[in-house]
């Protein structure tokens, strides 16, 4: 068996693996819906962009869950302190997920074209809202959520929902969206033809502009505007288990710290300004893979990039630095992280032949004649 502290990492590398997953799947099921009023013209056009998804959006989501589901039993007290602090926002996440399938279920219920509108736009909420509010999600961490722990361990949140919504947490809610937009682009390029492919295809790259230039711009205010925290000396982390056991200091200028210490990690938001790069070509010369990929690299590269600053900090608090939870202090015992990593190891790997399975048995582009050659086995 690993020792606890070999344990606590591998953990952190899985929950951030789960992550990427879910955003590099489900990611471009929400860019797609939330580009679809816009690059969809006619009915028949915005039905080809649902049905680019329908098979898949919902195995996806398992990404989602399981990462919910880990963070709940590697990370029990992030997961209260996040989810007990943040209700209203995870609330407004699952009312926005919750547009999704009532959405592609009820759009083409009546050939009425207010009832399909109103879906429609039903399907952008779903799409959009989460996208964005996982973003400003993000940037608050970087920020630290405004709660403490007391003595005996109970958490209190001193914050409200209108107080996520700091500017730089906005500017990281547009990173997001913009990114899953342009990975939303991408996949409706790799899937469609006609007008359709042209108006992703524009869509793609006009969102990897933005995508690029607010990645930058919230680099640049990290380093220039936020100070990040860092743990004290004499630290365990094979043996801590109480989070209020240690020194943080709030001395980290932008979170750059494990950039210095750690060269290799730079790798990281180079890849995310690469894979921008790489998309806006694929985009600007019609190569559909080509952009795919590029979206792909930026997430993987802007995840880690989060990732690798924050390290190992999972939830710093803006309150009481000393009650930030880490990945040292806030999980569960030996035990069950033992248990769940052989779980992870059997299931991970199905799940990732299944998945690949599914997209190569139901691989193929689609267009107005399959939809008019399928008005009723298809959304």
């Amino acid at each position: 068996m690993f020792d606890y502290e070999f344990l606590k990492l591998i953990w952190w590398v899985l929950v951030g693996v789960l992550l990427i997953g879910f955003a590099l799947t489900d990611g471009f099921d929400m860019g797609a819906m939330a580009l679809m009023p816009f690059v969809g013209r006619t009915d028949n056009e915005r039905r080809v962009a649902i049905n680019t998804i329908a098979p898949h959006w919902d195995g996806n989501q398992v990404w989602f869950i399981t990462a919910g589901g880990a963070l709940f039993a590697a990370w029990p007290m992030v997961y209260a302190t996040a989810f007990s602090g943040l209700y209203w926002a995870m609330l407004l996440v699952l009312f926005g997920l919750f547009c999704r399938p009532v959405g592609f279920d009820y759009r083409s219920k009546l050939e009425n074209t207010r009832w399909r509108r109103a879906w429609d736009w039903a399907l952008f909420t779903g799409g959009a809202l989460p996208a964005l509010l996982f973003g400003v999600a993000f940037g608050n961490l970087f920020l630290g959520l405004p709660f403490r722990y007391d003595d005996t361990l109970r958490s209190t949140y001193e914050g409200n929902l209108f107080g996520l919504l700091h500017p730089f947490a906005l500017l990281a809610g547009v990173v997001s969206l913009s990114m899953l937009c342009a990975h939303g682009g991408a996949w409706l390029m790799l899937r469609t033809e006609g007008d359709l492919w042209r108006r992703s295809r524009h869509a793609t790259r006009l969102c990897t502009l933005v995508f690029l230039a607010s990645f930058a711009g919230a680099g640049v205010w990290l380093a220039l505007g936020v100070t990040g925290l860092s743990l004290g000396e004499g630290f365990d982390a094979g043996a801590v288990l109480n989070p209020l056991h240690k020194q943080v200091l709030a001395d980290n200028p932008g979170w750059l710290g494990n950039y210095h210490r750690y060269p290799l990690t730079q790798l990281a938001p180079l890849a995310g300004l690469a894979g921008g790069l790489l998309a806006l070509l694929g985009a600007l010369t019609g190569r559909a893979a080509l952009a795919f990929l590029g979206s792909s690299l930026a997430i993987v590269g802007t995840l880690c990039t989060a990732g690798f600053a924050l390290f190992p900090f999972v939830l710093p608090s803006s309150l009481d630095p000393a009650s930030s939870l880490t990945l040292w202090d806030a999980v569960s015992s030996q035990r069950t992280l033992g248990i769940m990593l052989v779980v992870a190891l059997i299931f991970v790997p199905l799940i990732l032949l299944y998945t690949l399975w599914s997209y190569l048995r139901m691989w193929g582009r689609l267009n107005d004649q399959t939809i008019e050659a399928n008005p009723h086995g298809l959304y």
